[in-house]
């Protein structure tokens, strides 16, 4: 598990100087294509559920396998060269780079005020419509969105990096890819996506509740707030957010900033009300955007810090 450590901390190192290379082949992209293939083919007829473990049983099959013979095959090469090997898989599984990079396209044009530019930009990471939407609901969906994905496209991977290396990082991320691409509650993907969604909160569930607490305790003290009540407030507020997993970041950005966040959202025309999250003492503003991504860099890095305490341990129990 020590060179599943060193691996991870080569993989944020290329992360924080690259992010993800929009030209190159990746790997989640080819994640993207299998599960569309394996939607078309099989999301049809009857027996959809079924269908739909299938086809997350089948993804996640052949991801883990893909790493796990690309680390093997580089074992033999050399030890050194199977933890650079790993790094790199590591690497195209988390997304702390292009998140940044995503919030600060929306915050740029806030900054310039240049509202048209800045709902296109959001328009990129959030599903909702984002035509008639005001700074303060720009804002909320792009705090909302980097918060969100603090565990989903950052931390959760590293933990199951952690745990198994470069294959069991990329079963994780195969299984939150066809979430995003299947787990919708509509007529289509109601059955067939089941189990996608379902497995992602499985699996999300550990990641994303470290995430949430290590956001409060690392960050608190720099917005002069207590930790302590913090924490006693993240779990209610989490529990409004309709995901299981999803709310516990949410809720922590929320709770720091002392902002709210959730409320009415537009999808193709159909409004949805969602609870609301936090406490509304400040209004949404433009620098709330930096806030964000400042909070989730520093709990990426602390919670490394974290799964590197718990390896050292465990190795030292089981030796």
């Amino acid at each position: 598990m020590i060179n599943h450590l060193i691996s991870i901390c080569f993989a944020l190192v290329l992360d924080r100087l690259f992010g993800d290379p929009e030209h190159l082949p990746h790997p989640v992209r080819y994640m993207g294509t299998l599960i569309s293939k394996l939607d078309k083919s099989l999301n049809i007829g009857k027996y959809r559920k079924v269908k739909g473990i299938v086809t997350v049983l089948i993804v996640s099959i052949v991801c883990f396998g893909f790493a796990y013979c690309i680390v093997q095959l580089s074992v033999l090469i050399h030890p050194s060269v199977a933890i650079l090997v790993e790094g790199f898989l590591i690497y195209t599984t988390i997304a702390m780079n292009d998140l940044e990079r995503a919030a600060r396209r929306v915050e740029t044009p806030l900054m310039n005020g240049d509202m048209l530019e800045a709902r296109d930009k959001l328009g990129w990471i959030v599903g909702r419509d984002t035509t008639h939407l005001n700074e303060s609901e720009i804002v909320r969906g792009t705090v909302e969105t980097v918060s969100e994905n603090t565990s989903d496209g950052i931390t959760a991977s590293l933990f199951y990096a952690a745990i198994g290396g470069a294959p069991l990082a990329f079963l994780y991320r195969a299984v939150n890819t066809c979430d995003a691409m299947l787990g919708y509650k509509n007529e289509k993907y109601y059955h067939f996506g089941w189990a996608a969604a379902r497995f992602d909160d499985l699996l999300n569930f550990i990641p994303s509740r470290m995430t949430g607490l290590l956001m409060i305790i690392v960050n608190a003290s720099g917005y002069q707030l207590k930790t302590t009540s913090l924490l006693k407030q993240l779990s209610k507020h989490a529990k409004n957010h309709p995901s299981p997993n999803s709310g516990w970041c949410e809720a922590a950005t929320a709770l720091l900033l002392r902002v709210q966040l959730g409320g009415q959202n537009t999808y193709h025309g159909q409004v949805s009300n969602r609870p609301l999250i936090g406490v509304d003492e400040v209004q949404l503003q433009t620098k709330h955007i930096n806030e964000t991504i400042q909070i989730m860099k520093r709990t990426t890095y602390y919670f490394f810090i974290l799964l590197a305490m718990g390896v050292i341990l465990y190795e030292q129990l089981i030796t």
